[in-house]
């Protein structure tokens, strides 16, 4: 329903007119919402926010409040309030944040997908190759001794033919390296 004097719903106000209310209100609501900001738990700068957001929405629906001061005090008010029970309704964490915890599902995912794709490198490597590294990749951390027990060399040969064998896959990893890269 309109008052009388006010324009129609979705109709503007005359600019100059909104102008002038915001200029003769800003000292004001800087100073309420300083004044109301520290109890409410939040910030000057949004309780004006919220409050120039009311007035913009009144503006438009029911044009200028009839006591400008007085409505712009009972809006603080009603602002600092709302933010008042909104603090009160929050909670804080009772532990980190879930993805603080470990790495979620895609992690996973990736971390498998890099795994399949060294064994699968592993598995192309010429000679003895793939027999050493898979026993260097082994879960069960076997020692360099037991390394070269199982291949049949000498222990003093296990690192030339590591570093070798490293290389080689090296070069079997580049090219898809860089494919990937290039993709994303």
């Amino acid at each position: 329903m309109r008052r009388p004097g006010n324009p129609p719903p979705g109709r503007l106000v005359v600019p100059h007119m909104t102008h002038d209310l915001v200029a003769a209100l800003r000292p004001l609501l800087a100073a309420e919402a300083s004044a109301e900001a520290y109890a409410s738990g939040s910030e000057p700068g949004d309780l004006e926010q919220a409050v120039w957001l009311r007035l913009l929405e009144r503006l438009r629906s029911d044009g200028p409040p009839p006591d400008p001061p007085g409505w712009l005090r009972e809006a603080v008010r009603a602002e600092a309030r709302r933010s008042r029970h909104a603090t009160w309704r929050e909670r804080p964490y009772d532990g980190e944040p879930p993805d603080v915890l470990g790495p979620g599902p895609e992690q996973h995912a990736l971390t498998a997908a890099r795994h399949r794709a060294l064994r699968q490198a592993v598995r192309r490597l010429p000679g003895r190759c793939p027999r050493l590294m898979e026993a260097l990749l082994s879960p069960q951390d076997l020692t360099y001794r037991e390394i070269a027990g199982e291949l049949g060399i000498s222990q003093g040969s296990l690192g030339p033919e590591r570093s070798r064998c490293l290389g080689c896959l090296r070069r079997l990893l580049t090219p898809e390296v860089a494919t990937r890269g290039a993709r994303g």
